[in-house]
């Protein structure tokens, strides 16, 4: 058995997907849920940086739905766009000011979130997924003979790898 072979035995791939989804989207489900619990206090933060309700709650709303679509897999390729460029805009519009050294690290850690997502809208959410048993569970209710595609195709189908 070749070292590939292994590999795709164990599904290392898919375990680093779920790894990889689970720890993105940690900070944005958390965000939006201390928005969310403290709205009150977000809101008088929010509106001194002029950042209306409405815009809030669009914030929360992506945080939670985007953040919670990346982690469970279902629709994730979309959640990661979403929240890919959510990190670009924040990076672009709050953390500017590179004389502080606080906020050139946001600023670069708002760009590195942006590109894991933009890595993951790419490769897709991957075995362990929602989407992946979802389309299972479909197909099954389908019956054998009916041909019924994935909601989010497996990464390894298709070309969606990178060249190395």
């Amino acid at each position: 058995m070749t070292p590939t072979e292994f590999i795709e035995k164990l599904h290392a791939r898919d375990v680093a997907l779920l790894g990889g989804r689970l720890l993105l989207s940690l900070i944005f489900v958390h965000e939006g849920l201390q928005l969310a619990t403290h709205f009150e206090g977000a809101e008088k933060a929010m509106a001194a940086l002029g950042i209306g309700a409405p815009l809030l709650v669009a914030t929360i709303a992506l945080q939670l739905g985007a953040g919670l679509s990346v982690a469970l897999g279902i629709l994730a390729r979309l959640g990661a766009v979403g929240l890919g460029l959510f990190c670009l805009m924040t990076a672009s519009l709050f953390h500017t000011n590179f004389a502080s050294q606080n906020e050139l690290l946001h600023f670069e850690k708002d760009l590195a979130i942006a590109g894991g997502m933009f890595i993951l809208a790419l490769s897709g959410s991957g075995r362990f997924s929602l989407n992946r048993a979802l389309g299972r569970f479909v197909k099954s209710r389908a019956g054998e003979g009916a041909k019924v595609e994935a909601i989010e195709p497996h990464p390894s189908v298709g070309e969606t790898s990178l060249p190395v």
